[in-house]
């Protein structure tokens, strides 16, 4: 997919615009498969809260692989996309007992991470299988904001409380068949993720009739040339080889699980803005574009860096920009950034637009929410219509004074 490609694209479809090239989301799910090759059973769940739409989940599902999912709706996207449910996993946090039971009825595969629930769940249903969601207390991400197993994380059931973990076992007779750990995003440190596989393995010898291991996932992907990233050629090579090093002593040969979300489509996705007008004040260049944190949120929200390129002309002399949106907030793409120099009217591109963007996205200042375009075989798809003024209206009711 070239830029007159994206280009294409904006002109079709309109802008903003959202836009995913399934052959590198394809290549990343290959590459991810090949650096675990050793493993002789190995299940990528692919986290649907990175990009949750039907036609991405199917895709997946060709590819092979399962389904992470966070609360009961995205379970219910992923058997409506074809999945079977024995191929879903469901992890929530701090949902109702009702939920749960829900996805039970589903027949997806059920992980804990509450001591309380987890006792209600074994009380109730001993005969159903559960994984437990371990906290490991490692923080293998360096932004609390996206690493979620450090002490003070709300995930997880505290490594501190496995003798509670295994008094609500042995009370309730209950099925567990998997433990699961997730550190949180950008891994960089491998050595570090390694510290933690061995706080789950050494957690595993406690439970003798495991199926799986659920590492989680959070691979850094890069976001600009020369961007530092998970080396997950390194990680396959070492976590392989200690996994089946472990499989040995434990006596069985289990199933290795991960679920990569942002490694899958993060990089896959692009971002198509207009830009509406050039703005000059006092100290800054401002280009304002027909968008804002409604449909990007993560530069304001984690402080995220996106590649912004002007796709309409990528050959002019740089100049500095601060790519801001039309919101009524605050709403800063990018500040003093060079750019090839923009005029009104030309498309910007974001890179690395394919995971929790549209899926973060709402409808603050009453504005639509984008449509969305599958790039696959050399066509442009339609994967979702852009919204309208009778989606705004769609669920309200209307008091008559």
């Amino acid at each position: 997919m070239n830029n007159q490609d994206l280009l294409n694209i904006a002109s079709e479809f309109g802008s903003p615009v959202y836009v995913y090239d399934s052959e590198k989301i394809t290549s990343q799910y290959k590459r991810l498969t090949t650096a675990f090759k050793n493993v002789e059973h190995l299940r990528l769940h692919y986290a649907v809260k990175a990009l949750s739409n039907l036609s991405i989940l199917k895709l997946l599902n060709t590819l092979g692989s399962c389904l992470d999912t966070v609360s009961i709706q995205e379970v219910m996207l992923g058997i409506q996309a074809g999945v079977e449910p024995s191929k879903i996993i469901y992890t929530p946090n701090g949902v109702s007992f009702e939920e749960l039971e829900k996805a039970i009825s589903l027949g997806v595969q059920i992980n804990i991470d509450n001591l309380v629930i987890l006792e209600q769940f074994g009380t109730k249903h001993p005969e159903i299988p559960v994984c437990i969601r371990i906290n490991p207390h490692v923080m293998a991400g360096g932004n609390t904001n996206i690493s979620v197993g450090h002490i003070d994380s709300k995930f997880g059931i505290s490594i501190h409380q496995l003798p509670h973990v295994l008094r609500i076992v042995e009370n309730t007779k209950m099925n567990i068949n998997g433990v699961h750990m997730h550190t949180g995003s950008d891994i960089l440190d491998i050595d570090v993720f390694l510290y933690a596989a061995e706080i789950l393995f050494e957690v595993a010898q406690n439970f003798k009739d495991l199926e799986f291991l659920d590492f989680g996932s959070g691979f850094k992907v890069p976001y600009h040339d020369n961007d530092i990233q998970t080396d997950v050629e390194e990680l396959g090579e070492k976590l392989s080889k200690r996994f089946n090093e472990f499989c040995k002593s434990y006596g069985r040969t289990l199933t290795l699980a991960f679920e990569p979300g942002k490694f899958l489509v993060s990089e896959a996705g692009f971002f198509l803005v207009k830009v509406n007008v050039i703005k000059q004040t006092t100290s800054t260049v401002f280009a304002q574009v027909d968008s804002g944190f409604n449909h990007l949120i993560r530069p304001m929200l984690y402080g995220s860096k996106h590649e912004i390129y002007n796709v309409s002309h990528p050959d002019r002399k740089k100049r500095f920009y601060s790519v801001v949106g039309y919101i009524c907030e605050t709403d800063t793409f990018a500040n003093n950034k060079m750019i090839s120099e923009i005029t009104e009217g030309d498309i910007l591109a974001f890179r690395n637009a394919g995971a929790y963007c549209q899926t973060m996205a709402s409808n603050y200042n009453s504005r639509y929410r984008p449509a969305e375009v599958l790039w696959h075989n050399g066509q442009a798809h339609l994967i979702r219509k852009r919204e309208t003024f009778e989606d705004l209206l769609k669920n309200q009711v209307v008091l008559e004074f």
